[in-house]
């Protein structure tokens, strides 16, 4: 009777921790959710009050679906993805150079995530410095080694998302290779002794011990480093408010663009709803695909 009461007492306190974590995510997320997707079905203006809301059926998303904006948009998310390895690959080549070092490990893990936690504005507003197309110093070095017409960068059409992506590479490169070297850390030391004693290369070594060992951590970048590319909003705004001539333009800036210039809320929600489930169908294929190639 009194392992049932302290059993029962501790479940109450376990739900009573989770318990103002549960309202946070239930009033900040999942009921806006709910809300946005009924809003979704709607020609409201939130300027006009909730007495002018008109139910419009699949309209919305009828219009979306024919949108020249959006699916351009949803192009240049699908582009920024490439951002994900790219920024991995680097991040996991590092990771095992600062690693292996004796001095400064501290030091240059400190130096390569200052930019992961930097803000967002103040990135954007250096690196818009680096890339002004004449006085900017990556020009500046490109005329210095012979090329005597550089790209405009953020003012060129075809540059502009080239040079918002090597941003997304550079700030995420701290965060990436912070968690690679916790992993690298987590591998048992023995596991590349015995492969030292079967005569294992280093390159044989890295790929049938290091990277197995680090699917993990490799997945979890993958689906954090995906989901993060759609939500890209802050670096575009500041740099280029989507474009030029739209090149920029990404999903979550269109969904601002509509919702708070245009004051067509029932579209934008419809935008959120169709990101939403984009963002859970590639959650969900990755998810499964894990089951083939991370090891636990």
């Amino acid at each position: 009777m009194k392992q049932r009461k302290q059993s029962f007492y501790n479940s109450i306190a376990g739900y009573l921790f989770v318990l103002p974590m549960l309202l946070t995510t239930m009033l900040l997320t999942i009921i806006p959710i709910f809300l946005s997707g009924i809003i979704s079905f709607t020609d409201w203006n939130f300027i006009t009050g909730l007495g002018n809301i008109h139910f419009i059926g699949f309209g919305n998303y009828e219009e979306l679906f024919k949108d020249e904006h959006f699916w351009r948009a949803m192009t240049n998310n699908l582009t920024m993805i490439l951002t994900v390895p790219f920024s991995m690959i680097i991040a996991l080549v590092l990771a095992v150079l600062i690693d292996r070092m004796t001095y400064f490990k501290s030091f240059f893990k400190v130096i390569y995530f200052m930019p992961f936690i930097s803000s967002f504005v103040a990135v954007s507003l250096l690196w818009r410095v680096l890339y002004h197309p004449t006085s900017g110093p990556i020009n500046g070095f490109l005329k210095s080694i012979g090329i005597a017409n550089p790209p405009l960068w953020l003012a060129d059409p075809k540059y502009a998302l080239i040079a918002v992506m090597i941003i997304m590479v550079w700030t995420g490169l701290g965060f990436n290779m912070i968690l690679f070297i916790a992993g690298l850390q987590g591998i048992p030391k023995d596991l590349y002794e015995a492969a030292d004693m079967d005569g294992a290369s280093k390159f044989r070594q890295f790929m049938n011990i290091t990277i197995p060992m680090l699917s993990p951590t490799i997945f979890f970048l993958l689906i954090t480093g995906v989901i993060g590319s759609f939500k890209v909003f802050d670096l575009v705004m500041v740099l280029t408010e989507g474009g030029p001539a739209g090149s920029t333009s990404v999903i979550v800036h269109y969904l601002y663009e509509v919702a708070f210039v245009n004051l067509r809320s029932g579209y934008a929600s419809a935008i959120g709803i169709v990101l939403l489930f984009s963002l859970i169908i590639v959650t969900v294929v990755q998810w499964f695909g894990q089951k083939k190639w991370v090891n636990y």
